[in-house]
């Protein structure tokens, strides 16, 4: 239960970082995005950081930085594709 709690509360920080980094939206920390993205980025940088040391596809525990970044890759794609799209009329 802990485990899982923690596991969430360190998804926020790490998604209200990635949010930092690239520049709020509206003012505020999206709290939703945060803790989907800190928990997705953690899995995205895990598996980057085990591609880069070679050791091939195996999902290994990232660090706080290898999260960061995976949290920031996946903000990024989030915005991306959640910004509406220029009307071309």
């Amino acid at each position: 239960m802990y485990l899982i709690l923690g596991l969430i509360l360190f998804g926020m920080v790490v998604g209200a970082i990635a949010q930092f980094i690239l520049g709020r939206e509206e003012g505020g920390v999206n709290w939703t995005m945060a803790i989907v993205a800190g928990i997705a980025g953690s899995f995205v940088g895990g598996l980057l950081v085990s591609l880069l040391s070679g050791d091939g596809l195996d999902l290994r525990p990232s660090g706080i930085i290898g999260s960061i970044i995976g949290a920031v890759i996946v903000t990024a794609a989030w915005r991306y594709f959640a910004a509406p799209t220029p009307d071309k009329s």
